[in-house]
C-alpha cells in the first residue's frame, strides 16, 4: 500500500473494497448522475470529478459533456482509477475521460475546468481550506462547484463550516440543491 492509498485516522478515505457500495442499485435509484447534474454539466464542457471513486459520476458526466467535452476523474487511489478506466471502456466513454491520480493533499492539475463535483468526499480531506482554495483556482471565471456530503457522516454544523471555508476561499453561495440522504450546495467562482 502506498502513501496515496492511506489516510490518517481523522480523515479516512473510502477503501477500494467498498467501491461496490458506491455503485449499488440503491445508489442508482437515489443518485442518478444525469438527473442530479442536469443544467450543471453541458455538452462541450470540461468537468472535474474529485474523489471519483469507481467513476459512478464520471461516467454520467461523460455522457452529459458529449463527444466534444471532457471529464477529468481524480482520485488518490490507483485501484479506483483502474475501475473508472474499466467502466469507461465497457461503456465506450474512455475517450472522454482523463484519469488523474492526486496526492492526499493536492489535486495537482494545471488546467481549468467549467464544473467540479465533490460528491461525498470533502469530509475525507485533511485540509478543507487548502482543498477549496485549489478547487477555486481550477475553475474558469464562471465555473461552479457542487459540494455534496452524506448526512450520516457530516452533520449540519460541519457542513456549514465547510461552506464558510468555501466562501473564505472566494466562492459565492448559489443555493442549496436537493440530493437524497445528503447535504448539498452549489458554489460559484466570484
Amino acid at each position: 500500500m502506498s502513501e496515496h492509498d492511506t489516510a490518517t485516522h481523522e480523515h479516512p478515505i473510502c477503501p477500494v473494497w467498498l467501491a461496490g457500495m458506491l455503485e449499488s442499485p440503491l445508489r442508482k435509484a437515489l443518485h442518478k448522475p444525469e438527473k442530479l447534474l442536469a443544467g450543471l454539466v453541458e455538452p462541450g464542457m470540461t468537468a472535474l470529478d474529485i474523489g471519483c471513486g469507481p467513476g459512478y459520476f464520471s461516467l454520467g458526466m461523460a455522457r452529459l459533456v458529449g463527444p466534444q467535452g471532457r471529464v477529468i476523474a481524480v482520485d488518490v487511489q490507483e485501484d479506483m482509477l483502474a475501475r473508472v478506466r474499466a467502466h469507461a471502456k465497457k461503456e465506450g466513454l474512455l475517450e472522454r475521460i482523463s484519469l488523474h491520480r492526486c496526492s492526499p493533499t493536492r489535486i495537482g492539475l494545471a488546467e481549468t475546468v467549467d464544473f467540479a463535483l465533490a460528491f461525498w468526499m470533502v469530509h475525507e480531506v485533511p485540509d478543507r481550506q487548502a482543498f477549496l482554495g485549489e478547487v477555486y483556482h481550477l475553475l474558469k471565471p464562471d465555473g461552479r462547484l457542487l459540494v455534496v456530503e452524506p448526512k450520516i457522516h457530516v452533520n449540519k454544523f460541519n457542513f456549514e463550516e465547510t461552506l464558510k471555508v468555501a466562501v473564505a476561499a472566494g466562492f459565492t453561495d448559489l443555493g442549496e440543491r436537493k440530493v437524497a440522504i445528503s447535504r448539498a450546495m452549489l458554489l460559484g467562482r466570484k
